[in-house]
């Protein structure tokens, strides 16, 4: 049986769409652009970088990263976003989750602008520098998942919450988005200016010394849009949950949403200190009660998002060699170093123009009509379907007839992965776990997400590689293929669609219904039903 509801609380969940959750959405909807804009730029300049820094006269194909700096250049941002999640997530919950807030995009600020600087000219001590402040960056970036989910979950309504969060995280497409264009813009700029000949011509004319300018211009300015919401935050109140259930301040959290929402609140300081000195509130991540009443559901989130970031980021970080497999983009040896950086930002502009950004607003738009279950089963499903469409006649789709039916099938696997499971695993941990822990659990859901993109970095980047040894890049072993490389892609992805089955669905329900933190007589977590009936 509930308690009657704090009148703070069931104010912002009756509350009507108004300018402030607007305001909300893009104050943290623009640390998530900057978020996607820095993990997926570098995968724009990865080729660039090996042309510039290993170089080798002589050779028939350009230079590219070794297997370990490619790896490290890519995966390390991944690293530092782990540890980040779980820390800042950890600390949003003892902090608060304003004042961490702050700390977060100061430091992705500060690393977007380092990334781009470089002590000395030598490949070893430029590469350790871009590895060394795009951990920092990642680690930036981690606290900015939970922070901000918790944040847009615990200002927003119950009729819209699912598509306020969602807001939020789909200004992630419109950052793979704006990396792309950045590319497209600063390459064909240096193009223009710094005329120069394919790699087969003059190998060592085709990499102008102007072009080691390109990518650092590109992974810099992550910083800007960043840096242009920095006040913004920091005049953002704390949240009322936060305020009235954890910091324990009635009065604070009463003054804090009657300012935000424009009406008379009470603060109801002895209803808060029942809720809050209720031993049956207080259990800890590492309890027992907290296994019983949220185990399953732990395990739902971080299962899901784990597999679902193992496919995603596979995809993501690895398209330019899709592409390259398929004859999209011409051989190396074609083009100069700056067209490639054109043709490559091209490519994955289309694709997020096409189908990753519709993707995540077809999820905004019916994530609260639908619900988060149906979402994320729907769209695991249609990604499993399209990666085995994909893998099993591979050899078909690589005939230059059929080359535009690829795309258009791998387009919409990334339409699917974002109306499906890559918006939902960021929706669901922040409305099902109490206020005390939302943003530790939600940081320890996306630490395994991240420790799925890790696999899916690291991972396909040697299994994508051909199994004859003379097909391989430079410096690798041989693989499985691209082939097998996505057949196993599509069994993760079915796994997800089973592992689902874990997660309630929070559609409709109040912050403290999900969490059972208003429960006079608490239920365990697994009555809480998965599919609505």
């Amino acid at each position: 049986m509930a308690r009657e509801q704090l009148q703070v609380l069931n104010a912002l969940d009756t509350a009507k769409t108004q300018l402030y959750h607007f305001t909300a959405i893009v104050i943290a909807g623009m640390g998530f652009f900057t978020d996607a804009y820095d993990l997926f730029a570098i995968s724009l300049v990865t080729k660039l970088l090996g042309r510039i820094y290993y170089h080798t006269d002589g050779a028939l194909k350009p230079g590219t990263l070794p297997p370990g700096v490619n790896s490290s250049v890519t995966g390390v941002a991944l690293v530092g976003t782990l540890a980040g999640q779980l820390f800042f997530g950890w600390l949003g919950d003892k902090m608060g989750r304003k004042r961490v807030y702050g700390m977060t995009l100061a430091l992705m600020v500060i690393c977007s602008l380092a990334s781009g600087l470089s002590l000395g000219k030598e490949r070893r001590s430029v590469m350790a520098t871009l590895c060394f402040f795009r951990f920092w960056l990642g680690f930036g970036i981690g606290g900015d998942y939970p922070l901000s989910a918790t944040i847009m979950s615990e200002y927003a309504n119950k009729k819209t919450r699912g598509a306020f969060i969602a807001a939020v995280f789909a200004m992630q497409g419109f950052g793979i988005l704006a990396s792309g264009i950045v590319a497209l813009i600063v390459s064909a700029s240096f193009d223009h200016a710094f005329s120069s000949p394919s790699y087969a011509t003059d190998a060592l004319a085709s990499t102008p010394p102007q072009a080691d300018y390109i990518w650092r211009i590109i992974l810099m300015f992550g910083a800007i849009p960043a840096a242009l919401t920095y006040y913004w935050r920091m005049k953002m109140p704390e949240t009322a949950r936060y305020t009235a259930l954890v910091a324990k301040n009635a009065k604070q959290a009463a003054s804090d949403m009657a300012r935000v929402l424009q009406v008379d609140i009470e603060a109801e300081e002895q209803k808060v200190e029942n809720i809050t000195q209720d031993t049956r509130n207080s259990f800890g991540l590492f309890s027992k009660e907290f296994l019983r009443r949220h185990g399953l559901h732990l395990l739902g989130t971080t299962s899901t998002w784990f597999l679902l970031d193992i496919a995603f980021y596979s995809q993501n970080l690895f398209q330019k060699d899709v592409f390259t497999a398929i004859g999209w983009i011409p051989p190396a040896a074609k083009m100069n170093a700056i067209g490639e950086v054109y043709r490559v930002a091209r490519a994955q502009t289309l694709i997020a123009l096409c189908s990753t950004v519709p993707g995540y607003w077809f999820t905004v738009a019916f994530i609260d009509i639908i619900g988060r279950f149906a979402i994320q089963l729907m769209g695991f499903f249609f990604m499993t379907v399209f990666m085995f469409a994909l893998a099993i006649p591979y050899h078909h789709w690589t005939l230059h007839d059929n080359r535009i039916g690829f795309i258009i099938m791998y387009s919409l696997t990334f339409f699917f992965a974002n109306f499906g499971p890559n918006a939902t695993t960021f929706v669901v941990p922040a409305e099902i776990f109490p206020a005390r822990l939302r943003s530790t659990c939600h940081g320890i859901s996306a630490a395994a997400g991240k420790a799925g993109a890790i696999v899916g970095a690291y991972g396909f980047l040697y299994a994508s590689q051909s199994t004859d040894p003379k097909k391989t890049d430079r410096g690798y072993p041989t693989g499985i293929g691209i082939r097998n490389s996505l057949i196993v892609l599509g069994v993760i992805n079915f796994l997800g669609m089973v592992f689902t089955f874990l997660v309630p669905e929070p559609n409709g329900k109040s912050l403290e219904e999900m969490s059972g933190e208003n429960d006079e007589e608490v239920e365990p977590a697994s009555t809480n039903r998965t599919v609505p009936v």
